[in-house]
C-alpha cells in the first residue's frame, strides 16, 4: 500500500522537528505512528505524522508533549485545534502537521488510506 521513501531527501531543519515530534510521541507510548511524506501528492504540508493514544487523557497528553518537545527547541506551532477534547488533536507546525487520533477517530477518517498515494517515511530513520 505505501511505498518508504529515503530519509536523506528531508531538509535538516524539517528532519528535525519530524525527529522531535516522533520522538516526543514514542517516549509517551503513542501507538501506531506513521509518517507520510506529502510533498509530490499536496501542497497542504510536506508531512503528516498521524498516530494514536488510547483514550482521550491519553490523546491530550501526546499533543501537549509534543508541542512541548518543538517549542522548547525553538519551534512553535502554527495552529493548535482538538487538544482539551482529546478526540483528534492537530498540531500544524506548517511544514508537517502533527495528528495524534483516538483510536475509533483514527478508524473512522482513515487518513492513511486517504492519502494511500504518499509514501512513508520510515519512523525508525526519523526517531
Amino acid at each position: 500500500m505505501f511505498a518508504t521513501v529515503g530519509y536523506e531527501t528531508v531538509a535538516p531543519e524539517v528532519r528535525g522537528e519530524l525527529r522531535l515530534a516522533v520522538r516526543a510521541l514514542e517516549a509517551h507510548k503513542a501507538v501506531d505512528i506513521l509518517v507520510l511524506d506529502l510533498r509530490r501528492v499536496s501542497d497542504a504540508a510536506d508531512f503528516f505524522v498521524i498516530a494514536s493514544g488510547t483514550s482521550d487523557t491519553h490523546v491530550r497528553t501526546l499533543a501537549e508533549r509534543t508541542l512541548e518537545a518543538i517549542e522548547s527547541a525553538g519551534g512553535h506551532a502554527h495552529h493548535v485545534e482538538g487538544v482539551p477534547a482529546g478526540r483528534w488533536a492537530l498540531l500544524d507546525l506548517v511544514t508537517i502537521v502533527v495528528h495524534v487520533f483516538h483510536p475509533t477517530l483514527r478508524q473512522y477518517y482513515q487518513l492513511e488510506r486517504l492519502w494511500s498515494d504518499a509514501p512513508v517515511l520510515s519512523t525508525e530513520l526519523v526517531g
